[in-house]
């Protein structure tokens, strides 16, 4: 890929550290949002070298946020034996109360993974007598080809397709940490992918309100030391902006077709977070024009509520309190092959990074 490399340079990154370390005064909390930036911090251990700054980890794991209800409402509609249930290969292993969607699948149910939500509505396309379920998850960064796909499913008039949504958004992910009991957050490294969408204008009441600085970031070294550098810079100024240090793919106006193709299609509701609890404002849900093409109500499963068990901390990794070191189970009980939550079960979890790239090492010593 162009310009990887290049993004990657050692000699440029000592120049970045030097930089933070310059002008860093004090330590301060710096919370990377996305799961994509957390995999990248922890495989060139990049908190590691930074002693005037802590890293924590934010909920931008779109599939570790997803909340337990969602799972088995997932699990129950795919159980159904005239329902092919699709979904991207990373939902198939996080735990619900019933079991996850791999196990569903070995035991016969008709699930399959799809690249794209376009690969389902042409299923549904092609099997008129069944019902085809696409598993539409994420951050503002998947709703446009989730939206796009109900959307043309409605212009082809396939009624036996429907898509149980259950994206959340990021900003009001933010202001729930900040409000939290406990917050230690005083600047964030925010979503590339999600402003390359959405843009920056609702990071703007946030940074003046809360008097946080919030810097767009992308996921190379490169990319993060240097949105370091920026949030380092304002906090030790007194300042609190939202900066774009990502302007290869971010401008501040977003996708302005992404945008007005996820206005026609979903609409703002409050959102269970996995481990974290509810959310107002924090999701999309489809709109009463498309309701013939909402799983929940075609399947009636809305009513499935389920209690997280006590035994997982990921809802305190998501939130920035604790590190997937500090808990009991880490490494041990906790693998990649036996997730408790699902931080450990998604390649952009917290856990799972730690354990990809050995930290799970340090506990057993």
């Amino acid at each position: 890929m162009k310009y990887l490399d290049e993004y990657r340079d050692a000699a440029a990154a000592h120049r970045l550290l030097e930089a933070i370390r310059r002008t860093a005064t004090r330590r301060w909390v710096i919370m990377e949002v996305c799961g994509g930036q957390t995999h990248s911090i922890v495989k060139y251990g990049l908190d590691e070298l930074l002693p005037t700054v802590e890293l924590v980890h934010g909920p931008g794991c779109p599939v570790c946020v997803t909340s337990l209800e969602m799972i088995d409402r997932a699990h129950a509609i795919a159980a159904r034996r005239e329902v092919i249930f699709c979904s991207f290969g990373d939902m198939l292993r996080v735990p619900g109360s019933r079991g996850d969607l791999l196990s569903l699948k070995s035991q016969g149910a008709d699930v399959r993974v799809v690249y794209s939500p376009l690969d389902a509505v042409k299923l549904a396309a092609a099997n008129p007598r069944r019902a085809v379920v696409f598993f539409a998850i994420g951050f503002e960064t998947t709703a446009p080809a989730n939206a796009m796909a109900v959307h043309v499913a409605k212009k082809r008039g396939l009624q036996n397709f429907s898509a149980l949504v259950s994206h959340v958004l990021t900003p009001p992910a933010i202001t729930a940490i900040l409000q939290s009991p406990g917050n230690r957050v005083q600047a964030f490294l925010g979503p590339g992918h999600v402003c390359t969408v959405m843009g920056t204008a609702e990071y703007q009441p946030i940074a003046r309100h809360y008097r946080v600085p919030i810097v767009i970031s992308g996921f190379e070294p490169l990319d993060l030391l240097d949105g370091i550098l920026h949030a380092v810079r304002q906090l030790e100024s007194g300042r609190a902006e939202v900066e774009i240090a990502y302007a290869r793919a971010v401008r501040a106006e977003g996708n302005q077709a992404s945008r007005k193709l996820i206005d026609e299609v979903f609409e703002v509701c409050d959102r269970k977070w996995r481990g974290v609890g509810s959310i107002p404002k924090s999701g999309y849900r489809l709109r009463y024009e498309y309701r013939d093409f909402d799983a929940e109500r075609r399947f009636e499963v809305q009513d499935i509520e389920t209690l997280e068990s006590g035994m997982c901390i990921s809802g305190q990794v998501l939130r920035g309190i604790k590190k997937p070191r500090d808990c009991p189970a880490f490494g041990k009980q906790c693998t990649p092959e036996t997730p408790l939550g699902a931080t450990m079960v998604s390649s952009e979890g917290a856990c799972a990074a730690y354990y990809a790239y050995g930290r799970h090492l340090e506990v057993r010593r």
